[in-house]
């Protein structure tokens, strides 16, 4: 298997575990199962969506892969006969989303390379691909975005794309990069999770009045 197969194949393994999450989210706020299906769908999927329509990149991936649709509607669907069995299985679904996160990052600096974007602009595409489906998930269900709290999850995915972006400057093979810029970024979050790591937090209680 070459890195390129790996890659497709975590990717496909995020976005059920994304939906998937996404659908106890659903269930926590009473949905039914049309937006079960839709929530898990639009975490999947959004990042890379949002990450397209800002590029001008068409088709979507979805559009010119359908069965992303039905996979990811479908882990959401299957989490409700799973329910029960989750809490069980957080840790395996938090190593999941960073997983996640990192493939997504790097998949979207390759596509802003591709249309030849600046540094600038390829870090921004790495960092809304991994980041931006859970913001519109938790803006879906009322929440305060992950993105927005303490936690490193932005920061993971910026260093995930200078690692990336560093080592092909650096002109390191394209695959040994690839590969160390994911287990970089994915050993940064799950530290980030295991001892607790957060951005520093703005705190402002006084009245203007």
């Amino acid at each position: 298997m070459n890195p390129a197969e790996l890659v497709h194949i975590l990717y496909l393994v995020a976005i059920v575990a994304e939906a998937m999450t996404a659908a106890l989210a659903a269930g926590r706020r009473q949905m039914d199962w049309v937006g079960v299906a839709l929530l898990g769908s639009i975490t999947a999927l959004g990042g890379g969506s949002v990450r397209d329509v800002l590029l001008g990149r068409h088709p979507l991936s979805w559009v010119e892969h359908p069965s992303y649709l039905l996979i990811t509607g479908g882990a959401a669907l299957a989490t409700i006969a799973l329910a029960r069995q989750m809490p069980h299985l957080r840790r395996v679904f938090l190593f999941l989303d960073a997983v996640g996160l990192v493939v997504f990052t790097v998949i979207g600096c390759n596509v802003a390379i591709a249309l030849d974007m600046p540094v600038v602009i390829v870090i921004a595409a790495g960092m809304i691909t991994g980041c931006v489906g859970g913001v519109l998930r938790d803006m879906l269900c009322a929440d305060i975005p992950l993105l927005f709290r303490a936690e490193l999850y932005a920061t993971v995915s910026v260093v995930t794309s200078l690692v990336y972006l560093g080592g092909q400057r650096l002109g390191f093979p394209h695959d040994l990069v690839m590969l160390s810029a994911m287990a970089v970024g994915l050993a940064l979050r799950l530290l980030a999770l295991r001892f607790g790591w957060s951005m520093p937090k703005f705190v402002y209680t006084e009245s203007l009045h």
